[in-house]
């Protein structure tokens, strides 16, 4: 059964700026993910891509670790995604895990973050 993905990024900025295009909704609309809504704070809510994907913040550690449960379509459960950044100047190691991934959607899931999240993020980063 396959039910966690992971993925690892190697990003040419700071990171303080990517920590930005994971939590700040102005710099997500940038990138693809909008209309969004988010905050850094933990125990709050957030959207992505006008509500396709929804959830809470439940663990915010600044510039650090994002773990958040996230929905999307008719999800029984949620699915846990986990960023950790790691500085390595000039790059940031961006490094994450989503587990609870549902089985019918999995392929879809594991592409969608390079092509529609993490694909783009990086590209907008670099590209500043």
């Amino acid at each position: 059964m396959r039910d966690s993905i992971k993925k690892v990024y190697k990003i040419k900025s700071s990171i303080g700026e990517v920590w930005k295009a994971l939590v700040d909704q102005s710099v997500i609309d940038k990138w693809g993910g909008g209309p969004s809504k988010m905050t850094e704070a933990v125990d709050t809510d957030f959207e992505l891509w006008n509500g396709d994907i929804y959830g809470r913040n439940i663990i915010v550690q600044h510039e650090s670790q994002l773990v958040q449960e996230w929905f999307g379509g008719d999800w029984a459960k949620p699915s846990i995604v986990t960023f950790n950044l790691k500085e390595e100047y000039p790059y940031v190691i961006l490094q994450l895990e989503q587990i609870n991934v549902p089985d019918p959607d999995f392929d879809d899931i594991d592409a969608g973050w390079d092509d529609f999240y993490l694909g783009p993020m990086k590209k907008m980063l670099e590209n500043q």
